[in-house]
């Protein structure tokens, strides 16, 4: 028997890098499949489930921004990525018998929904794991603060941050080898040591709406499962 989630509706955030592997860029379509896989097994909990992806994978504004081109520009190349990512994962969660349904912030109707509120919460009621594309819709924010906007609209119990490492580190652990890591950190801690787990914009949006924020890593096999029943290794981010 499958043990009970401890939350009912979450928001995953899902950088572009995740779905790389072990690539230079790209979908790494091994990878996409495991992360779809851990998906499934959450909503099998009966958790309702919706997603954001960002698009470092395929293309990053600000890298782009600084070689010489127009940033608002970038950022909206940026955010086209972001929608080919989200067809991607829903393709695998369909092939893992996962209903799905992607919804952009900027509208292209042919291979997906507009992003309407109300539209989304039913798709989740209805079981459906629903994939915010597009970011917010707008230039200069990041697809972290597009999580955190999405997770407090859908109403969401937390938002989870996979990334590659088990947790918040003082550091980072790849690089730096006695880095240390929190179990539990304050919006504050994360704002005044400068924590680099989300951007400014995205913790204060989760503070004023009292969203636990909790970073996992994403390439453990069954990571996501063990968070929603608080096992595993992982960094929760609240108030104090």
């Amino acid at each position: 028997m499958t043990q009970a989630a401890v939350y009912k509706r979450v928001l995953l955030k899902l950088s572009g890098e995740a779905l790389m592997g072990g690539r230079d860029y790209g979908l790494d379509n091994g990878m996409v499949r495991a992360i779809a896989k851990d998906i499934k097994d959450v909503v099998a909990m009966g958790v309702e489930v919706c997603v954001v992806i960002g698009g470092g994978n395929i293309f990053r504004g600000v890298s782009a921004a600084a070689s010489g081109m127009d940033r608002a520009q970038a950022d909206y190349m940026g955010m086209l990525a972001t929608v080919m990512n989200a067809l991607a994962v829903q393709s695998a969660l369909e092939k893992q018998d996962v209903p799905t349904r992607v919804q952009s912030a900027i509208p292209m109707a042919s291979v997906c929904e507009p992003y309407i509120r109300r539209r989304a919460q039913r798709h989740m009621e209805k079981g459906r794991v629903v994939i915010f594309a597009g970011g917010t819709g707008n230039p200069f924010f990041t697809t972290d603060t597009a999580a955190a906007l999405r997770a407090a609209e859908m109403g969401c119990d937390a938002l989870l941050k996979g990334t590659q490492v088990d947790g918040v580190y003082s550091a980072d652990p790849r690089k730096v080898e006695n880095a240390v890591r929190y179990d539990q950190l304050t919006y504050l801690d994360v704002l005044a040591n400068d924590l680099a787990v989300m951007d400014a914009a995205a913790i204060s949006l989760a503070r004023e709406n009292h969203l636990p924020i909790i970073v996992f890593n994403i390439h453990a096999p069954g990571a996501f499962a063990q968070v929603m029943r608080e096992e595993g290794a992982f960094t929760r981010i609240l108030e104090a």
